[in-house]
């Protein structure tokens, strides 16, 4: 039985409520919905939606790379101080890898936390929490290596019709601007048996779309020696009944190899999508970034994979400024991003991070110089994504209708959808019943820079064993208090050219 199953047999009434705020990269996400399901498997039930803190158990599950992490993250447990005073037996937890880094001081600064746990020992939440309540005093647990693969434990999953699934955790790369390696550890595989059946258990309870999530996710194989180990994972979802689209985040250049290009153009429910991160154009950057490729390899995966996969959408995450960047190694960025000519990038400025060997090189460039140039880039891709997006004015797609990705839906009296490439469409909403995890076939009419409108009738629609799964969630639901969302991003690509600034996850 499932947590969420269990947790039905609580009484609401009674039961403690919980919330649990996620910040970061999609480890995080799926950190966190394992945390959910650990909460509700202890009998817990999520807090009412808006109660912004007000609850018994408040978790942050935090990320060390953002700028500021951790001035948001004792801000945050400022606020909550005063209502932990007026609420007895409130307990708050950090957990993440803000938590493994800084351990000690957390509590020295918020004494008020009764808990703080790291990325290796997610699992003993629930027993911290009790183990304060009873001790009545701060909880420190930081295991040094994995306890349990996050996949492994129960879940409250976000989506009815798409699920992450864990391959592999930690970082074998030391890449100059990131802190992840040192926090989450060596790169940990996991059996390529317990990866399927997992998907398999997923299939069942109605998931169509899995997304494979690693740190450096075609790397996987390196701990159990087989190079190939990667492509041989897609082709095996390829042969699982049900599963309709594969997706994986993030690769490495590095570990692109030419068998997982042919694994994906032979694998009919692997997307045509990849998000493989660039960082830098430049070949001098590349090297003082310890990434192990440079320009050329880098755009030769792209020609490859285009040449097997015509219709690829590929995105990348791109850092400006990176200490010693000159204009023209800038200007090596702009030209790979023109022969790339990416559907979608992801766009940070360079911004210091303690711990890493980055912060203290010579050559930090100027906040100003920093910004004018980070503005010239994401006005490039702006121009690239527009350009690209029309290229798919007239073509017939198949879309999974998502849940919650089309702010203006209601006004619009559109519904919204994802590519198999991964682009965001808009339609037009059917007179028939259309859940999300179904399937609807629509013509492309408009392009706009970040998505696409299907604005005639709908062709079809294709009613899913995932479109059941949300049935039946929903259904559950309804006699459940209202849950209060994680404030997780969706399954699929996030809204680019995010305007941030900072180094990027570093977890890629």
């Amino acid at each position: 039985m499932s947590s969420s199953d269990r947790s039905h047999a609580v009484d609401v009434q009674d039961a403690k409520t919980y919330e649990v705020r996620t910040y970061g990269c999609q480890m995080n996400v799926h950190d966190s919905e394992r945390l959910s399901g650990l909460l509700e498997g202890a009998g817990y039930v999520r807090a009412p939606e808006g109660s912004d803190g007000d609850a018994d158990v408040v978790v942050f599950n935090t990320c060390a790379v953002r700028e500021n992490a951790d001035n948001k993250l004792y801000g945050n447990l400022g606020r909550l101080a005063p209502m932990k005073t007026k609420r007895p037996g409130m307990q708050i937890a950090v957990g993440g890898c803000l938590a493994q880094k800084d351990r000690d001081t957390i509590v020295k600064k918020a004494p008020w936390v009764d808990v703080v746990f790291g990325t290796h020992n997610i699992g003993k939440l629930p027993v911290l929490l009790e183990r304060a309540r009873v001790q009545e005093e701060a909880q420190i647990e930081i295991a040094e290596s994995l306890e349990a693969f996050p996949s492994t434990l129960p879940t409250r999953r976000e989506s009815a019709y798409a699920a992450w699934v864990s391959i592999s955790v930690g970082c074998n790369n030391t890449c100059t601007f990131c802190i992840v390696p040192a926090l989450r550890g060596k790169e940990k595989d996991r059996r390529t048996g317990d990866i399927l059946a997992e998907i398999e258990a997923l299939v069942g309870e109605g998931v169509s779309e899995i997304t494979l999530l690693g740190q450096n996710v075609n790397a996987y194989g390196s701990d159990i020696g087989d190079r190939e180990a990667f492509s041989k994972l897609l082709r095996a979802c390829g042969r699982i009944e049900g599963l309709e689209r594969v997706r994986f985040t993030s690769p490495h250049p590095r570990d692109f190899t030419d068998d997982v290009i042919a694994a994906m153009a032979e694998t009919p429910n692997v997307m045509p999508q990849l998000h493989m991160p660039m960082q830098s154009g430049s070949d001098t950057v590349l090297k003082a970034m310890r990434r192990s490729y440079r320009q050329d390899r880098f755009l030769g995966i792209i020609e490859k994979v285009r040449a097997s996969i015509p219709h690829a959408a590929i995105t990348t995450d791109i850092i400006v400024g990176f200490p010693g960047e000159t204009e023209e190694d800038f200007e090596q960025t702009m030209h790979a991003v023109r022969e790339a000519r990416f559907s979608a990038a992801f766009t940070f400025q360079y911004s210091k991070r303690p711990g890493t060997p980055a912060a203290t090189m010579e050559g930090q460039i100027p906040k100003e110089v920093v910004q004018a140039r980070y503005e010239r880039l994401v006005a490039l891709q702006e121009e690239i994504s527009w350009d690209e997006n029309k290229k798919q004015v007239g073509r017939t797609l198949e879309l999974m209708v998502a849940e919650g990705e089309g702010r203006k839906d209601g006004a619009t009296h559109r519904l919204s959808g994802r590519a198999p490439d991964n682009r965001l469409v808009h339609f037009t909403k059917p007179d028939q019943d259309v859940r999300p995890g179904d399937v609807v076939t629509v013509e492309i009419t408009y392009a706009a820079p970040h998505h696409l409108l299907a604005e005639g009738a709908v062709l079809d629609v294709r009613r899913t064993r995932a479109g059941d799964a949300w049935d039946k969630r929903n259904a559950a639901r309804a006699v459940k208090p209202a849950g209060v969302m994680l404030g997780l991003p969706k399954i699929g690509a996030p809204e680019p050219l995010p305007v941030m600034t900072g180094s990027g996850c570093g977890c890629d």
